[in-house]
């Protein structure tokens, strides 16, 4: 029996499963690798609150620059997981290792180019307008954190293969080492050598190169690497591979600049309003980052069975495995926005004694509710969309909807009185609301054309 064969007749077996039950078994280990790693910002934002206004102020502004390049660099990284999919789907499991190494070396020259930015982010700064105090520790913070850039994206290979070929728990447990010593060391070095804020950043640096090393280490060990000759031979950079992953992970890459960057302007226009609203915002923010790992997970989750699906020319499946993918995403949006919406003011007291601080942040977290249901069932459909290939139209969307509606519109309701009083922060997110909610629409448009279009005729 030929590769292809096999492969079909064990998607075939797989696909006997109820769309719900594979998405589940699928979708929570990545669900707890998520929220690990996002505990990262979590602590940091936490331990950093403890010590004053200003180092939580300073690494929420120096979060969201890193972030807004850490994740764009992701992002065009990320178009190892459909292709590898896809590949494992249709049995062509030779042609997975040969994308990872391609993708190793890209990789390695986006980390570069990372670390350059990170050690020069005079327009961020710019942008902000900090207090003299505040950029010094801005700038620390993202000096140290220039370091991680080539482990972490190292690691983003790792994840992109583990994932595509459906085997997440690996990653769940190398981000659960992370963390684990991310509190010790955070401790070290922010509150044992002084650092403040930029113990933060030295932390992560400090755990990032282990992790990495260990992951692939571990991967080299196991013996399981035989079907994917990942590490069976050494390939130069070849620039077929490399423009084929760039066409679908550049525009993921974009989409995540205009996403992050939108989120990231939003924290530099607010810490034009002090210190205080800038912590209240950080908090908001961190909420929001750890609650959107959930719909993140199941969409990352419907990507890979929706790749694998269409790899072993099923785009009937692909399809249910969607529809299935954005109801379950919809679902536990809604119970975790009654959540936040409830449960607001106890949240915001988790992550600062400061009263004046944990009552805006309190009356941020509130909105944040309504954004998040709006947020996560985007997460969803665009993660779906990518296991089609199909990820320059919502880059498009994003453009428009986060940039033009979001940003714009934030800084018109928070910063001005063209459109009545000023609303501070609140305007901000009220917009981000609505520019998600427009994204949203788009994107399941998108989804529900090109499933319908990729199913054979006798189907429709």
């Amino acid at each position: 029996m030929s590769h292809s064969a096999s492969a079909s007749t064990v998607a075939s077996a797989a696909a006997s499963a109820a769309p719900l039950t594979r998405l589940l078994r699928l979708a929570w280990p990545v669900l707890v690798a998520q929220l690990v790693i996002a505990g990262n910002g979590l602590i940091d934002t936490i331990m950093a609150g403890r010590l004053s206004a200003l180092d939580l102020a300073a690494v929420g502004v120096g979060a969201s620059i890193y972030i807004t390049i850490f994740v764009t660099a992701m992002g065009v990284l990320m178009a190892l997981t459909p292709v590898a999919a896809q590949h494992y789907g249709a049995g062509r499991y030779a042609d997975i290792g040969e994308d990872v190494r391609q993708c190793g070396w890209l990789a390695l020259l986006v980390a570069l180019l990372g670390m350059l930015l990170l050690r020069y982010p005079e327009p961020f700064i710019a942008l902000a307008k900090l207090t003299p105090a505040m950029e010094d520790k801005v700038r620390a913070y993202l000096r140290a954190l220039s370091w991680s850039m080539i482990p972490g994206l190292a690691f983003r290979v790792f994840y992109g293969l583990m994932t595509g070929i459906g085997r997440p728990r690996a990653i769940m447990v190398f981000n659960v080492i992370f963390v684990a010593a991310k509190v010790p060391l955070n401790a070290l070095f922010v509150y044992g050598l002084g650092m403040g804020a930029a113990g933060c950043g030295v932390a992560t640096a400090v755990i990032s190169w282990p992790v990495g090393v260990l992951a692939w280490a571990w991967y080299a060990a196991r013996g399981g690497d035989a079907r994917y000759g990942v590490l069976a031979r050494f390939s130069w950079p070849r620039p077929a591979a490399l423009l084929e992953l760039v066409r679908i992970g550049l525009p993921i890459g974009l989409t995540m600049l205009v996403d992050v960057t939108a989120f990231t302007f939003m924290a530099l226009f607010i810490a034009r309003l002090g210190p205080g609203v800038a912590a209240a915002h950080q908090i908001a923010a961190s909420v929001t980052v750890l609650t959107y790992m959930i719909p993140l997970s199941i969409g990352q989750a419907a990507l890979v069975l929706a790749g694998h699906a269409l790899g072993a020319g099923e785009a009937a499946r692909a399809r249910r495995t969607g529809l299935t993918g954005i109801a379950l995403g919809a679902a536990v949006a809604a119970l975790v926005s009654v959540g936040l919406w409830f449960g607001a003011a106890h949240i915001a007291a988790l992550y600062t004694p400061d009263a004046a601080v944990r009552q805006a942040a309190a009356a941020l977290i509130a909105l944040v509710a309504v954004y998040h249901f709006v947020d996560a069932f985007q997460a969803v459909v665009v993660n779906i969309l990518r296991g089609y290939k199909r990820t320059l139209v919502p880059m498009l969307l994003y453009v428009v909807a986060l940039w033009g509606v979001g940003l714009a519109g934030g800084y018109l309701l928070g910063l001005t009185d063209l459109l009545g009083p000023a609303r501070g922060a609140a305007g901000f997110w009220l917009a981000a609301a609505a520019a998600l909610t427009l994204a949203s629409g788009g994107v399941l448009a998108y989804f529900l054309t090109v499933s319908r279009a990729a199913l054979p005729d006798a189907a429709v």
